[in-house]
């Protein structure tokens, strides 16, 4: 069982995966968002509008679950609500992370899911990235949707948006990306080659356990 993270070490986990999200070209400029649950219950976020590459931990934004700022002198990320509806209404869910990865993108504008193909996607996520319903930027109503698809899946993508991916803490959340991001670009490249090819009927159901396994 993993060892659960102090109060500074999910603060400083979530400053340093929020800085590897540009470095990993997940996002540009201020886009995408991260949070985090923390050992007393509340959350902490990446604030809004502020370049990660000078982000301080002085700058990240603690609240509750309802969003109430309790600490920080920053405003929490536009997108607080669709963090925050994710840890309320999934206890197991311990991190939250949006980016506008360039494939994963290019699906969500598309709204095509992303087909669980490879192994290690019914592994680490637990089958197909579907793509949440289309709902307005920073609103009630996307948070509420989005939310409802994280419950057995650990990513989803959000139509004409983007994704979402959650985990045990802000790094899980990180790695889950790039595995979606990764899958995606496979999916499309190869499907200038020909038509996909499902995993066999026994594999899946052989791998549907790991993912459930591997959350709880």
């Amino acid at each position: 069982m993993a060892t659960k993270l102090s109060h500074d070490e999910t603060l400083d986990m979530l400053l340093h995966t929020a800085k590897e999200m540009i470095r990993k070209d997940l996002v540009e400029g201020t886009a995408g968002n991260l949070s985090a649950r923390l050992p007393d219950g509340n959350a902490v976020l990446t604030p809004s509008s502020l370049p990660y590459e000078t982000m301080e931990l002085q700058d990240l934004v603690i609240t509750d679950l309802d969003g109430n700022v309790l600490k920080g002198t920053r405003h929490p990320t536009t997108e607080k609500d669709l963090h925050l509806a994710c840890l309320r209404e999934h206890d197991d869910i311990n991190a939250v992370m949006h980016c506008h990865a360039k494939y994963c993108t290019m699906f969500a504008v598309t709204r095509q899911p992303i087909p669980c193909v490879i192994e290690e996607v019914h592994a680490f996520i637990g089958g197909d990235i579907v793509v949440a319903d289309y709902k307005m930027t920073g609103s009630k109503a996307l948070a509420e949707e989005v939310a409802r698809h994280v419950g057995d899946r650990a990513a989803v993508l959000m139509a004409n948006h983007g994704l979402l991916t959650v985990g045990k803490h802000p790094a899980d959340c990180l790695k889950i990306a790039q595995l979606v991001e990764r899958t995606a670009e496979i999916v499309w490249g190869a499907r200038v080659l020909g038509d996909l090819v499902p995993l066999p009927d026994s594999t899946v159901e052989k791998m549907a356990p790991v993912y459930k396994f591997m959350r709880a």
